[in-house]
């Protein structure tokens, strides 16, 4: 059966070759299939419901349900999938999953070719012995107006962005890699180089329809229903399956010209790249900390990005004004928009021919206060070592705290914060020693993080994470988040392995 297209209207699903799912066996807790000679007579079975898509229970089927793509959490095979055929599957399904005590949670499938799998990063999205939906299911661009374009959630960025190029737009707001589901990411917030200027790409979102933990189907926007609003964006999966979103629309520039800038210490680097966000002469910003080209330490490069159309190239020269880089190693080049947006294509192949897609990925990601970035970022270079990277990076660039309005995507009590987002790719061969040495790793320097102020982004692979910990990350909005999961989500259907309440 192919997972990621949904076929005839069944319900059909296949244990080994022949046998047809007809129920759960509340009593023996697993499925019941036609036929099946080990049903005891008092056994309760409770029909699967009717559906527009496919649920199958052939787990043979799942392999790439048994992990996610930072592979540091496996084995995580769900008992069924649940491709969609309409939002009323869904609906359907976690009704069913609440009355028959399973669990659900959304797989984005997202990536490209055959490599299709929840980008979660420590099984934040896993449901071992519970229903996965694959979001494939729901992947339609369903209408575009003026200065918005409405999709379904299984949609990736890559597919919004082609379908809105093709009309003179984009979307304000994208995350480096496009090949992500748009569920998925408005779940965590959605992060990238327009921080600067737009916040999240959560904070870009015009309004949702959402199917709760109760089965409900809701149409939610900042003014109607909001308390579901602010707590499916950035809330993890808790209170609702998102299922399609409107999102803001601008228009699209024709080429970006790229400013690659280098500094030889975190003060220089901070110093122009806070310039640059009080200026916004940019409109796209990043950063990263990276080796020396003679291997001798770690250095700071800030990448700014100016976008225009119709031939009027940037000044080049005005643009870089005042800055304190090492001019003499400054370099600029110029893009089709289109291939900019989608830069990360050639290092996705890179990675996929050397071997270090398929490898365990300890990331960690952070909102560090700007008062303390400059400390952090000196701990790191103290504590990283090149190996700790392999063919990844670490970014680090700054955004104004006030832009992100998203309340659950916490945020440390400075009027500026700077992302640090340690996206390990280690090399093949690397041991399964130092990969747990990288996710302890990652335990010491997030401690040190939040005892400067820093919060959490919610991606990464951070160890033993304690319902106290969470309440410190939340902080206030720790009481917001349970309310709304005792509202939404009562019975605690849905995913799981965020592990907020332990």
């Amino acid at each position: 059966m192919n997972l990621h297209t949904p076929s005839r209207r069944t319900v059909l699903g296949a244990v080994g070759a022949t046998a047809t799912v007809v129920g759960w066996n509340v009593t023996a807790g697993s499925w019941a299939w036609a036929g099946d000679t080990t049903r005891r007579p008092g056994d309760r079975v409770v029909s699967v419901p009717e559906l527009d898509g496919t649920l199958t229970t052939d787990t043979s089927q799942f392999d790439s349900y048994a992990h996610d793509f930072g592979r540091l959490v496996t084995g995580t095979i769900p008992w069924a999938v649940l491709t969609p055929g309409s939002v009323r599957d869904i609906a359907k399904m976690i009704r069913y999953a609440r009355s028959n005590n399973l669990k659900l949670a959304v797989n984005g499938r997202s990536g490209t070719g055959g490599d299709l799998e929840s980008h979660s990063c420590y099984g934040q999205a896993a449901v071992p012995g519970g229903i996965a939906v694959n979001a494939r299911g729901m992947a339609r661009v369903l209408s575009t107006g003026a200065g918005t374009v409405t999709v379904e959630a299984g949609a990736t960025f890559a597919e919004i962005t082609d379908h809105l190029l093709s009309r003179g737009r984009t979307l304000p707001a994208l995350p480096d890699y496009l090949p992500l589901s748009v569920g998925g990411t408005l779940s965590v917030g959605g992060i990238g180089l327009t921080m600067g200027t737009e916040g999240l790409i959560a904070d870009t979102v015009e309004s949702l329809v959402v199917v709760t933990g109760t089965g409900e189907v809701v149409t939610t926007s900042p003014t109607r229903r909001p308390e579901l609003f602010r707590t499916a964006l950035a809330g993890g999966g808790q209170v609702g399956v998102i299922v399609q979103v409107t999102l803001r629309t601008v228009p699209a520039a024709e080429r970006a010209t790229v400013f690659s800038l280098y500094y030889d210490d975190v003060a220089s680097f901070m110093t122009d790249s806070e310039v640059l966000l009080a200026d916004h002469r940019f409109q796209m910003q990043g950063g990263e900390m990276l080796r020396r080209p003679d291997g001798s330490g770690w250095r700071y490069k800030i990448e700014a990005v100016a976008t225009y159309s119709g031939g009027r190239t940037p000044d080049r020269a005005r643009l870089l004004r005042g800055l304190t880089d090492l001019r003499d190693e400054a370099h600029a080049e110029d893009y089709a928009l289109r291939d900019y947006l989608f830069r990360l294509d050639g290092f996705e192949a890179f990675l996929k021919e050397g071997g270090y897609w398929e490898q365990p990925k300890p990331w960690l990601s952070l909102f560090l206060p700007r008062s303390a970035a400059a400390k952090f970022l000196r701990l790191a270079e103290s504590e990283l070592t090149p190996d700790d990277l392999g063919a990844g990076v670490l970014l680090s660039y700054p955004y104004l705290t006030s832009n992100v309005g998203v309340p659950l995507a916490v945020q440390p009590g400075d009027r500026v914060g700077y992302l640090f987002d340690l996206l390990r790719f280690p090399h093949p061969g690397t041991g399964a020693a130092d990969i747990d040495r990288m996710v302890q790793q990652n335990r010491w320097l997030y401690d040190r993080a939040v005892a400067l102020g820093a919060k959490r982004y919610l991606v990464g692979a951070v160890p033993d994470l304690t319902p106290a910990d969470w309440r410190r990350h939340f902080g206030s909005s720790y009481k917001t988040l349970c309310e709304a999961k005792k509202r939404f989500d009562p019975d605690r259907v849905l995913t799981p392995g965020q592990g907020f309440f332990g």
